[in-house]
């Protein structure tokens, strides 16, 4: 990407082995995130020219010296970020210490350099069918994401929990709900064809209102209080704000939309009694238990994409999404 809705297809070095701790696999399935939309609308302000992509799976061409988990020949997965799996606070969070962060770029390409690799990639059972490859892509960060925003609501028997936003996020944040177990789950969707995805999910219920009118028909139907716990999975002051007031006091709002201009009012925060939590998804902690979901065809999340293009037409990927044509693009290299 080299700017706002510039997006092209160039020839890159391959990636090599830098450290003793990479691996190079060659992708056999990428695609297009939500988030990338931020930088393609003009929004995120990036040192230009960036590769993107973050979400991949593929076949282990070569691995690093002290690479002893994964060699060459297996399939694998992995998330948006290295993981060592050694750091205490890296099992509830996606985090490491400063030094050993590394946010994923270059993903949408035929090769890519994977590091801390021990750690980041999981094998998989065998090479999948090729039905399964939309599913187990999906599971690289989306469905992991929605899977984080179900736990960090405590989605739960009982519960109602709200979703704000029917990206794929959003949908596959309501796929998970059902899986953990929550009793009603509201969507807040504007778009048919994600309506009815979303009641394939799990969803019981549609709003299409948004902001206080949103709220009051979520209100409405949780008898006045505001469901147990909402989701939240775009990233806008209004979303967050509609999240927030539609949580009933003592209830959980899980934030996995990545902030923009988000600014939260402290006065009416503090006596909404309100639980916040959020962040980048620990997609990596997750990853065998999803993996084993799809291999045994207990889900079904690859139904987020909607479009599949060749990588070479990558622009074409970004403007479906941008235009909402697409909820996500998936590519083949």
């Amino acid at each position: 990407m080299y700017g706002p809705g510039d997006v092209r297809i160039e020839e890159r070095e391959e990636p090599r082995i830098v450290e003793p701790t990479d691996a190079i696999i060659r992708l056999a399935a990428t695609c297009i995130c939500g988030s990338d939309l931020w930088p393609y609308r003009g929004l995120d302000a990036w040192d230009w020219p960036v590769a993107m992509g973050h979400e991949y799976m593929g076949i282990v061409e070569e691995v690093g010296t002290d690479v002893s988990n994964v060699k060459p020949g297996q399939f694998v997965i992995g998330s948006f970020f290295a993981s060592d799996n050694t750091c205490e606070i890296a099992a509830p969070a996606t985090r490491l210490p400063a030094s050993s962060v590394n946010v994923w770029a270059g993903a949408q390409a035929e090769y890519l350099r994977v590091p801390l690799a021990d750690g980041t990639l999981v094998e998989m059972p065998g090479i999948p069918d090729d039905d399964l490859v939309p599913s187990l892509l999906a599971a690289s960060d989306v469905l992991g994401t929605g899977w984080f925003g179900a736990v960090a609501a405590q989605a739960a028997p009982g519960k109602t929990v709200a979703v704000v936003g029917d990206g794929a996020v959003g949908l596959l944040g309501i796929l998970s709900a059902k899986q953990v177990g929550a009793e009603r789950i509201i969507a807040m969707s504007r778009h048919a064809s994600r309506q009815q995805l979303a009641r394939g999910y799990g969803a019981t219920d549609i709003v299409e209102e948004r902001g206080d009118e949103g709220v009051e028909l979520i209100k409405k139907l949780t008898d006045g209080l505001g469901a147990h716990s909402v989701m939240e999975a775009v990233g806008t002051q209004e979303s967050m704000m509609q999240a927030i007031r539609a949580t009933r006091p003592g209830g959980r709002v899980a934030y996995v939309g990545v902030a923009h201009g988000v600014e939260l009012p402290g006065h009416e925060l503090f006596f909404s009694h309100t639980h916040l939590h959020g962040g980048p998804a620990p997609v990596r902690g997750y990853l065998p238990k999803l993996i084993d979901l799809i291999w045994n065809r207990q889900i079904d999340p690859g139904k987020v994409f909607d479009l599949e293009l060749p990588l070479d037409e990558a622009a074409e990927g970004n403007k479906a999404m941008d235009e909402r044509r697409a909820i996500k693009v998936l590519l083949r290299p």
